[in-house]
């Protein structure tokens, strides 16, 4: 074993670090560990507060229509209650922990190969989840229901943005949905409960309409979330700038980003508040609508995400006819190697593999088992994929 404390080759700071490696003691007759040798927290009278108390909980603080954690919570596979976490926040910590929400830190947003102060499909699930809390608390809703959707909502998205969807299309007898694709498909080794899969399955606006309040709120969430930050990613970009906004986005919402979730966030509070109804006040619905059309008419339309899109779609339909061809070549978690190459259920196993691909990875597959010129990946993402 390494002595750290004693080897030369360690520096004072890695000797500092390893002389915590057990912790420290709270005094001579103490059981308990401590992170820091002079902590002095200390917590008096508190009991724990678990599951089934916080379940009570929630039934004197939530709002009516809200969605209660006790009574909910099916899975398709039966599990015995947590004894300190609700149902939801169980498939909330669930989905943090998951390679699938892991992997999107590796996907497009709106920028392929982003640069490091753009988003990526991960920072897009956190603001939608910063969005959604927000309104879910205002409106005293589920908070740990509306965070396990924004979070799990664009688990399905394949490498390279919604292209990947066209390019998938193909390959699944119902098209591929990211949305459907997430909850059906990507998530279902989590055990996550009905309700939250609901807003993950319905979460885009041509689905219908979630079962649940929190995942009315998470609908809304996404594409305030996006139409916000895409458009301050293009004006990092250098691609449109602030005053070329619709009229109607500058007087409502502003011209930054903070100023334009305070107005949309708000806008929805006062909707639920004087309605009841999860929406937004027409007067800043119409500027969202305006500012998502000018971001698809500026930026998502633009000549050269276009290109980008169409080296996506050929890329990714060539790694699942691949794959489809040659099963034995799919990792063994798939299990395809029994089966008939180009079968309903290799197409399957491909388009699943595949779609979880960061974008990363799936053009270093293309280069490395497809030989696609990596002078062409390079050319049109502008990023050495190596």
């Amino acid at each position: 074993m390494i002595n750290v404390k004693d080897s030369p080759a360690f520096s004072d700071r890695a000797r500092a670090w390893a002389a915590t490696m057990g912790g420290a003691t709270a005094n001579a007759s103490s059981s308990v560990r401590l992170a820091h040798s002079n902590s002095s927290a200390a917590i008096v009278g508190a009991p724990p507060l678990g599951r089934s108390e916080r379940e009570d909980l929630e039934e004197r603080l939530l709002a009516a229509g809200a969605t209660r954690s006790h009574g909910a919570g099916t899975r398709a596979l039966d599990e015995q209650p947590d004894p300190l976490r609700t149902c939801f926040e169980r498939d909330r910590d669930r989905i943090l922990h998951a390679s699938a929400f892991r992997r999107l830190a590796g996907k497009t947003q709106v920028f392929v190969f982003p640069a490091d102060n753009q988003r990526t499909r991960l920072t897009h699930a956190l603001e939608v989840a910063q969005v959604a809390l927000s309104v879910a608390r205002a409106l005293r809703v589920n908070v740990a229901l509306a965070e396990a959707i924004a979070l799990g909502h664009d688990c399905g998205h394949g490498p390279g943005g919604h292209a990947s969807e066209d390019a998938l299309d193909p390959y699944v007898e119902q098209g591929y949905d990211h949305a459907v694709w997430g909850a059906e498909v990507v998530l279902v080794p989590l055990n996550l409960c009905s309700e939250t899969l609901d807003g993950i399955r319905n979460h885009s606006w041509s689905r219908p309409a979630p079962a649940t309040p929190e995942g009315e709120i998470v609908s809304w969430a996404d594409r305030i979330a996006y139409v916000c930050h895409d458009f301050e990613d293009a004006v990092a970009a250098g691609i449109v700038g602030p005053k070329d906004l619709p009229a109607v986005v500058l007087e409502r919402c502003g011209e930054t980003r903070r100023l334009q979730l305070a107005a949309f966030i708000g806008a929805m509070v006062e909707a639920a508040t004087t309605t009841g109804r999860i929406g937004m006040t027409e007067p800043h619905a119409e500027a969202l609508a305006a500012f998502r059309l000018f971001n698809y008419e500026r930026i998502y339309l633009r000549p050269e995400s276009v290109a980008q899109g169409q080296v996506v779609i050929r890329l990714l339909r060539a790694l699942v006819e691949h794959y489809s061809a040659q099963p034995h070549l799919l990792p063994a978690a798939y299990h395809c190697r029994d089966l008939l190459p180009a079968s309903a259920a290799t197409f399957y196993a491909a388009v699943t593999y595949v779609g979880g691909m960061t974008d990363r990875f799936a053009c270093q597959r293309a280069v490395e088992q497809l030989s696609w010129p990596a002078k062409e990946l390079r050319a049109s993402f502008k990023v050495d994929i190596n």
